[in-house]
């Protein structure tokens, strides 16, 4: 049987920890222990210490004990920063693809977003993932690596909040008409008309994640202790 390395047994206890406060089942100021979360993921501690430090790091959760840890507030603001970062980064990109000598043909994501509806991706996991690549691909045809690994970072953060945005069927149809109006403007060089549509897209889309963590939050809160799934 193939051993499996620590790095990755700490990259799945992170995934599955990282997933149960964002889908909800480890709710703020919830309590947990390293031997808990070790006993459901079926591993020692030496990786769950790993991944609950990374969580820390990165803002999640908090030691509340000796052996124990917290998940801590719902940082609203934390998050609406990092979606104003990709405002100011995706504008500066959309000017620089718009004043480049050379234009971008976006053949890929041409035939991604300009399709008739019924071709439309439905699933949301993989709608999610599409509009991260259009998003990627805009920003790296500006052709500045430092940017584009900057807003890869930030992509990163936003990503598990992100994907709430897909939860909605509306939402996946106006991502398509949204995406091929950018898209359209981008390569006709209409610069006033991309970024006013690009910043509106990813405001709209900020909204809408919030509205809908805020209702995923309180229906959590609302549910009888009995009948809360406690991942750890």
């Amino acid at each position: 049987m193939k051993l499996i390395s620590r790095s990755n047994l700490s990259a799945f206890v992170y995934e599955q920890l990282k997933g149960d406060i964002f889908d909800f089942r480890l709710l703020p100021g919830d309590r947990f222990t390293e031997t808990e979360v070790a006993v459901r993921a079926g591993v020692s501690r030496t990786p769950v210490r790993e991944a609950l430090y990374k969580l820390e790091r990165e803002g999640y959760i908090q030691v509340s004990s000796r052996n124990g840890w917290s998940v801590n507030p719902f940082d609203f603001e934390f998050f609406e920063n990092l979606y104003d970062v990709r405002v100011i980064m995706e504008l500066a990109a959309s000017q620089k693809v718009c004043e480049m000598a050379d234009r971008t043909d976006f053949e890929e994501l041409k035939g991604i977003w300009l399709v008739p509806p019924e071709k439309r991706e439905r699933d949301p996991q993989q709608a999610c993932e599409l509009d991260e690549r259009f998003h990627t691909a805009l920003v790296a045809a500006a052709g500045n690596p430092q940017l584009a690994r900057i807003h890869h970072d930030v992509t990163e953060r936003i990503r598990i909040i992100r994907r709430l945005d897909f939860t909605q069927p509306d939402r996946i149809d106006s991502t398509y008409e949204e995406h091929a109006q950018i898209l359209r403007a981008v390569m006709r060089r209409q610069l006033a008309q991309s970024q006013l549509i690009l910043k509106a897209h990813i405001e709209a889309s900020k909204a809408v994640v919030r509205r809908i963590t805020l209702h995923r939050l309180h229906s959590a809160r609302t549910l009888p202790e009995a009948r809360r799934t406690r991942s750890a």
